[in-house]
């Protein structure tokens, strides 16, 4: 079985998403994660796990939503929008320095304020991280230091080697993306190489990056076995063990999942 640990089902059309939920399904991916980038939109999240078994979802405030006219929610909010038994994880938050549509500031108050919610509920944060490896890595290790250890996870990894290994030194997670499958990602797969194989996931983050082959064509769960293939080939193992694999890393990370 393989999971989506980041998709976005919510974008797609009422008519699109039960067929792609079915062809995900075909596919061997036997759990998706539909994530929270809105406060607003959090019911939406909610109502798309109820309706699927094999669908769980995260609450929480994209950076690129950081400033908003309705502003970000206190750590007490998002722990709140958390309260419901198939939502599985805080965020995503983060920073990015690559598009900066939010100020930097409100990026970081907002990432901390995620940071604080995830060690109130216990639940992992979701991170998006783009161009801002320094101060992800400043962030998590303040927020370590002044409250405590809390569980998260780098989502679509397209960052240098260096906040990988600070991520794993932290008890972090990484999730590879249809990046990984990119001609042009050599880094990437080199970092996916050295990777301990205890912290490795896979995702879509549909409808984004499809990978190749399938690139130009609107990203969906079921894509999820491409990046699985390619991470097989880059640690030089069998799908069937990268399928294993970050199945039992996704439940050991994201604990509320029956």
């Amino acid at each position: 079985m393989l999971v989506d640990s980041h998709c976005h089902l919510d974008y797609f059309t009422e008519a699109e998403i039960e067929e792609l939920v079915g062809r995900a399904r075909s596919a061997g991916v036997g759990l998706m994660v539909t994530i929270g980038v809105r406060v607003g939109q959090a019911a939406a999240v909610k109502a798309l796990t109820e309706r699927f078994p094999d669908v769980w979802g995260t609450v929480g405030v994209h950076p690129h939503n950081a400033g908003e006219p309705e502003g970000l929610p206190t750590v007490e909010e998002i722990a709140a929008l958390a309260d419901h038994t198939r939502i599985i994880g805080i965020g995503e938050s983060g920073l990015d320095y690559f598009y900066d549509k939010s100020p930097r500031d409100l990026q970081a108050e907002g990432f901390r304020r995620h940071i604080r919610a995830a060690r109130m509920t216990g639940l992992p944060i979701a991170i998006h991280a783009r161009q801002a490896d320094d101060d992800i890595v400043r962030i998590l290790r303040e927020e370590r230091e002044s409250g405590g250890p809390f569980d998260f996870l780098l989502h679509c990894f397209s960052s240098g080697a260096e906040l990988a290994r600070q991520a794993v030194a932290m008890g972090g997670y990484i999730s590879f993306s249809g990046i990984l499958t990119f001609p042009k990602s050599q880094e990437i797969r080199a970092i996916a190489a050295e990777l301990p194989s205890e912290r490795l996931l896979v995702e879509t983050d549909s409808p984004y990056l499809a990978p190749a082959p399938l690139r130009g064509k609107r990203c969906e769960p079921a894509y999820v076995a491409h990046t699985a293939r390619v991470l097989a080939e880059t640690r030089g193992i069998t799908q069937a063990e990268v399928e294993a694999l970050t199945t039992a890393n996704f439940r050991r990370l994201f604990r509320r999942v029956a």
